[in-house]
Formats: structure tokens, C-alpha cells, sequence
């Protein structure tokens, strides 16, 4: 094996549940490392950073000289994820208006009471259950409802939802040398069913107002605010994706490292104020999140290697929150560690805008956890996992119930 077939090697399905020697690899072979397919991989934590804020590196996929662009809802342009500044920055703003602060800085931690009510719903249902699945029992609802309630969708249609959720994330996966026509094909037109509902339920909205986020965007008094019907869609497709897919992750990769370190567990059961600061060390040590794709603007110098101006750059965050010329120990799960700027939701003005909602909904969901974790048992381990590289996790996490 060479390292030109590292980000190859780093997709194969049979690496998912353990990609973290990969990553060492990819360390030791140098902080660029060009692969066989043209793209070019990074995994050191000090590199990856620098190019999460540097101005010449674009996440719209039509700074891509050799492409036309992927067409989104109806044809339009991509979400402001996939856009730079400043037409990035103006979409953000304004998505953020009535998501958090300034202008709406109580909405998401007054989340708290629901997302503990809708936990407890969750585990009610379990209660006589000898043995559960965390992902479909648990950790996959609890984030879907708490987003589908933010954003106004009706109990009911929540299950529309998670088929076109599926098709999205597939269809941004990093899948090397691979075909990905059909993948790109069911995700447009996911985005687009699934903009054309949410857009139905916005002008629902418009006469009949609630509390909630479609309302306050179909309804923004200030002119200057509003968004067109396009990037109304296209914004309250991204909040439920990246509303729910990382927090699933989350949890899910949580409750797994908990049962793999049973002292750790204990010490959290015993002391549930560490919880803030255990779920900042899980998403530095099992980040939902592993890779991300740029494009440079420009030919960028990083460390004597050119990245081409138009190529794809993937940049290997999760190598990089194990990276030990930045973290002691970093193959160590340690709940206190200090000093733990990881790049669990990645860093610059892309920095996940729900990582807010993230953390409330994992340190709720992993509290109500830990006490029933103590007398499960792992059915499988590994686990089996999703196909999807990217946003690694597992696709089922069967428990015992002793």
C-alpha cells in the first residue's frame, strides 16, 4: 500500500469502524498527501486549520473550473454550506436571524425542557425492552424531532423526512475513484421534494404564524432580511440536515465509547457536571464528522506541496483531532481533557452554525444514558456502520438489557 491510495483506503467500507491507523499514516506521509484519483489529502491539525481560514479556499462547488456546478432546488444555487463570503456571510446572517443570537439569542437553550420531555417520551417506550437499538430506538428521533418542532413540521410528516435525509447525505459522501452519478441524481431530487414540501409549509405559515422557525422566516418584517422562496428552501433543508445527521453521530458514537471505556462511564455517572466537557472530548475523539472537501481559488503553497488552483482538497478533520503535535495522548478517550480546541465541528466562518443545538441535545441525551448504560451490554461489536465516509457512525448499536 502506498500513501497515493490513502483517502481510497480511508473510504473502503472495511475500514469504517476503526479508520484511525489511516490516519496516523496519513500524519506520517506528510501534511499533503497527493492521491492517485488528482485530489490531495491533509490530516495535521495546524494545517487544517490554516486552510479552514484561508480566504483562497472555497467550498462552492463552482469554483470547480472542470465542472459546471451541481444543480440544487430546482437548478438554484447551493445553500450558503457550500458558498463563500460574502454571499456566504449574508445568507448565514440571515438564516441565523431567528435561530440564535443576537436577534434570537433564547430560542435554542429554551430547547432544554423540550429536548429532556421528548427524551424521556423516548425512554418510556423502551422501558420493558431487553434489548434496544441506540440509533433507531434513540439517538436518530431524538434530533429529528426536536429539529422537525423548530422548524414547524406537522408530528405526522416527520417520517417524509428521514428517506430524503438518507439520499442528501449520501450524495455528499467522499467516495474515491467511485461513479457517483446516481447518488448525485437521488439527492437532487431529494432537495428538491423536500424543498418543495418545506416551502408548501412556509406559505402555510405565512397566514397562520407560529413559533417556529418557518414562520419567522416567511414573516420577517424587515425587507432587507427576507429570503427569496429559493434560499427560504434551500436554508431549511441545511437546518434539518445539519440539525439532526451530526447529532445522530454524536450520541450514537458516544454511547459507544462509553461502553468501550466502562472507568470512564463510571466517573460520568458519578460526576454528570463533567458532561459538558466529556462531549467536547467526544467530538474531538469520535468526531460525527471526518472529512471535508475544498477547492482552492488559487495555487496555495502548504509546506512546499501546490495545491492547484480548481483541485479537490479533502481535508481530514478527524485525522487532524488525533494529531499528537497538538493533543497529549490523543488515542486516549479523557473526559477532562484540558485545553481541547478540536475540530469536532470544523473552524473559520464554516464553523457549524447548530453546534449549539448539538451540544444540548448530547449532553441530554448521553444524561439520560449513562444510568441504563451500566447494565447494557454491547450485542456487536464492532458495530455494523454506515456507508458513508464522511459522517461516520454507526447504522445500528444493538444493546442487551441485563
Amino acid at each position: 500500500m502506498t500513501a497515493d491510495t490513502l483517502l481510497e483506503r480511508i473510504t473502503d467500507y472495511a475500514n469504517r469502524p476503526n479508520p484511525y491507523p489511516l490516519y496516523a499514516e496519513l500524519r506520517e506521509a506528510g501534511p499533503v498527501v497527493p492521491q492517485a484519483d488528482g485530489s490531495y489529502l491533509i490530516g495535521t491539525y495546524h494545517h487544517l486549520a490554516a486552510l479552514l481560514h484561508d480566504p483562497r479556499i472555497s467550498v462552492d462547488p463552482r469554483s470547480r473550473p472542470a465542472t459546471a456546478g451541481t444543480p440544487y432546488v430546482e437548478g438554484g444555487k447551493p445553500s450558503f454550506l457550500r458558498l463563500d463570503d460574502p454571499e456566504h456571510h449574508r445568507l448565514r446572517t440571515l438564516a441565523m436571524r431567528p435561530f440564535g443570537p443576537p436577534h434570537s439569542p433564547g430560542r435554542i437553550d429554551a430547547l432544554r425542557g423540550q429536548i429532556a420531555d421528548i427524551t424521556k417520551e423516548l425512554f418510556e417506550a423502551l422501558r420493558d425492552r431487553e434489548q434496544i437499538d441506540i440509533v433507531d430506538d434513540f439517538a436518530y428521533p431524538l434530533p429529528v424531532t426536536v429539529i422537525c418542532r423548530l422548524l414547524g413540521v406537522p408530528r405526522e410528516d416527520e417520517p417524509l423526512f428521514q428517506a430524503w435525509s438518507e439520499a442528501l447525505v449520501a450524495a455528499a459522501d467522499v467516495r474515491a475513484g467511485e461513479d457517483t452519478t446516481e447518488l448525485d441524481q437521488a439527492g437532487r431530487q431529494a432537495r428538491a421534494e423536500m424543498g418543495r414540501y418545506l416551502l408548501d409549509l412556509a406559505e402555510q405559515r405565512r397566514s397562520q404564524p407560529r413559533d417556529d422557525l418557518l414562520s419567522a422566516f416567511i414573516n420577517e418584517p424587515d425587507p432587507d432580511a427576507r429570503l427569496t422562496h429559493e434560499e427560504l428552501a434551500e436554508n431549511a433543508i441545511l437546518l434539518f440536515i445539519a440539525g439532526h445527521e451530526t447529532t445522530v453521530n454524536l450520541i450514537t458514537n458516544g454511547a459507544l465509547t462509553l461502553l468501550r471505556h466502562p472507568d470512564q462511564l463510571d466517573r460520568l455517572r458519578r460526576d454528570p457536571d463533567l458532561l459538558p466537557s466529556a462531549v467536547e472530548e467526544l467530538l474531538r475523539y469520535e468526531p460525527p464528522v471526518h472529512m471535508r472537501e475544498r477547492i482552492p481559488l488559487a495555487d496555495i503553497d502548504v509546506a512546499g506541496t501546490i495545491l492547484p488552483a480548481g483541485s479537490t482538497v479533502v481535508l481530514a478533520l478527524a485525522s487532524g483531532n488525533r494529531d499528537p503535535s497538538r493533543f497529549q495522548e490523543p488515542d486516549r478517550f479523557d473526559p477532562v481533557r484540558p485545553d481541547n480546541q478540536h475540530l469536532g465541528f470544523g473552524s473559520g466562518i464554516h464553523l457549524c452554525f447548530g453546534a449549539p443545538l448539538a451540544r444540548i441535545e448530547a449532553q441530554t441525551a448521553l444524561h439520560a444514558l449513562i444510568p441504563r448504560l451500566g447494565t447494557a451490554a454491547l450485542v456487536q461489536d464492532p458495530p455494523p456502520y454506515r456507508q458513508n465516509a464522511m459522517l461516520r457512525g454507526p447504522r445500528h448499536l444493538l444493546l442487551q438489557i441485563r
